[in-house]
């Protein structure tokens, strides 16, 4: 049987060298430093770069898993996988200047260690270049199939950024619900990984009810990684998150255990009112949110919605080992370190 690190051993070489040969797109004279910083980013150059530094690359493996469980040819969807990957990276390199991150994957960010403008002008430039890949599906697949997948990741960058906008709004307002919630992480995230999950079953010419199968089942994925995300985001550890997990609460992100917290109006709400929480607070803070019930809440709701995407993914009948190795990715993103 063929494992999921089988899988990821295969992949990602693969993926690794379709995403560098995007890149250097931009390795040109007079523009070394612009290709420097987005290798630096995708944590190929400067110190502390490795897979550490480059993250899992879940997206592309789910793209090349999909296609794979779908019966056919992963080699031939490594442009959409890339093309994912670098809207992903693009929208982290927008997301760390708009929430003020001075660290990612426990190295400056690309607006840290160059200037807001900089990074502004890098993370466009990956935006480009994820556009660029996806039409490279064009010399190996119909026209028609081309004209899907790109449309698909159009508006997928296009719920990304709504989702996005939902965020930053949220920050200023104290009368959200819970459904304000899902309705941002449905763009903000799941719409990323719903894309990945049809575009496999695009290039694999899948029937359409099998390519609305997969897409629920990313989303649904997409859910249950956000939730898990805003965990991590206030009680995991940085060294194993490469992030500060002092920075929702700082920044006043209304994350799901957040929302939850608020909507209790105890301690947490109390201290909520006052202001601004300082980096110093935030561990006595997040002990409120534990006591008040908002981090088992935030465990139930991922659980809930891997559950979802595990129904939504049986429905698709996934073939063989790359099916089954669909499935264990999904349990194991419910269970990354914290």
């Amino acid at each position: 049987m063929i494992t999921l690190e089988d899988h990821f051993q295969s992949f990602l070489p693969a993926v690794e060298a379709e995403l560098r040969s995007a890149v250097s797109r931009t390795d040109r004279p007079g523009l070394s430093e612009l290709h420097y910083m987005l290798s630096y980013h995708m944590g190929w150059e400067g110190t502390g770069a490795g897979p550490k530094a480059s993250g899992k690359r879940i997206r592309p493996m789910l793209v090349l898993l999909t296609t794979a469980s779908s019966g056919c040819d992963w080699q031939l969807a490594l442009p959409a996988a890339s093309a994912v990957e670098l809207v992903h990276n693009f929208s982290l390199i927008h997301d760390d200047i708009e929430d003020n991150s001075p660290e990612r994957r426990g190295r400056p960010t690309v607006w840290k260690k160059w200037s807001i403008a900089h990074a502004t002008n890098a993370g466009d430039a990956m935006f480009t270049l994820a556009h660029l890949e996806i039409l490279r599906l064009a010399d190996r697949l119909p026209e028609p199939t081309v004209i899907q997948a790109a449309r698909l990741l159009q508006n997928t960058c296009l719920h990304l950024t709504q989702g996005q906008y939902l965020d930053l709004a949220y920050e200023t307002r104290l009368d959200l619900t819970e459904a304000d919630y899902w309705a941002m992480i449905s763009g903000k995230t799941g719409a990323l990984l719903a894309a990945c999950t049809e575009l496999g079953a695009i290039v694999a010419s899948a029937s359409e009810e099998k390519r609305l199968a997969y897409r629920q089942f990313g989303h649904s994925l997409g859910l249950a990684f956000q939730a898990q995300d805003d965990l991590l985001g206030i009680w995991g550890d940085a060294e194993l998150t490469g992030k500060s997990n002092a920075s929702d609460l700082v920044t006043g992100k209304k994350t799901l255990p957040v929302l939850y917290g608020l909507a209790q109006k105890r301690d947490f709400y109390q201290r909520w009112l006052k202001g601004p929480i300082t980096p110093a607070e935030a561990p006595v803070v997040a002990q409120m949110l534990t006591e008040e019930g908002a981090r088992e809440y935030t465990e139930q709701q991922t659980q809930y919605h891997t559950d979802q995407a595990l129904t939504s993914l049986r429905a698709a009948q996934p073939h063989g080992d790359a099916g089954a190795a669909l499935e264990e990715l999904a349990r194991r993103l419910l269970h990354r370190p914290s």
